[in-house]
């Protein structure tokens, strides 16, 4: 296991922060792979069932964006809004639908995080755009963009009819077997899901993408897939 993937493993939740000054622009060591991995890897290998969208698909862009937070390396992951008709509860990155005003998708992804949880698009660093995946279910195309951000803090719901909740949650305890299960819809579908502190865990698309991009980039742990429990409130 490489020694990143180590530290952020790490069950005490030591930082890994480098202790080199770099430039504000410039990424800290651990996730440089990362930024590597993007402009190298492939749909297939992120979503092997469905990597790529048919023509008439809706454009989108999701925001996976890292930070170097009081536990060490964290995830910005917000929980849908309980009164949603649709996949409330579920743990998801900030994103959505593009507007015709975007640029491009790293526009759709900053746009929609400040308007759910009121990021500032200038305190990110985009890194990289993954490659556009298939999600069947609402037929959107979306892109995957890598951002870092420089200077976490608290951030709470900006659209409460859509977000009832931020996290910022630490990758060592993503990554960390006990946390790591699959999921088992009640349509027989089964894929990676994480306890991530919250009722409904994490899985599905996100879940997915972050499951493969971590075995990507040599973060992963080994972990119980024969592990199943069914989705929470599915029906």
């Amino acid at each position: 296991m490489p020694e990143s993937a180590e530290r952020l493993g790490a069950r005490d939740g030591a930082s890994v922060r480098e202790n080199v000054a770099m430039p504000e622009a410039s990424l800290p060591a651990w996730l440089q792979p990362l930024a590597e991995l993007a402009s190298s890897v492939h749909a297939e290998q992120l979503a092997p069932r469905f990597p790529h969208p048919p023509a008439d698909a809706r454009p989108a862009a999701v925001l996976i964006c890292f930070a170097d937070g009081p536990k060490g390396p964290e995830l910005l992951l917000t929980e849908r809004a309980a009164t949603l008709r649709n996949h409330a509860g579920q743990i998801s990155f900030p994103g959505g639908a593009s507007d015709p005003g975007d640029a491009d998708a790293a526009a759709t992804a900053l746009r929609e995080a400040h308007e759910e949880v009121g990021l500032e698009p200038s305190e990110v660093t985009v890194f990289g755009t993954l490659p556009t995946l298939w999600l069947p279910p609402s037929n959107f195309a979306v892109s995957p963009v890598l951002g870092y951000w420089r200077t976490p803090r608290p951030l709470e719901p900006r659209s409460v009819a859509e977000v009832g909740r931020v996290l910022h949650h630490p990758i060592h305890e993503l990554v960390d077997p006990d946390n790591r299960f699959s999921v088992v819809h009640p349509s027989g579908w089964t894929g990676p899901a994480f306890e991530v502190g919250t009722e409904v865990p994490l899985w599905g698309f996100t879940a997915g993408v972050i499951s493969r991009l971590f075995e990507q980039v040599g973060w992963a742990r080994p972990w119980d897939d024969t592990e199943t429990r069914p989705l929470p409130g599915a029906s």
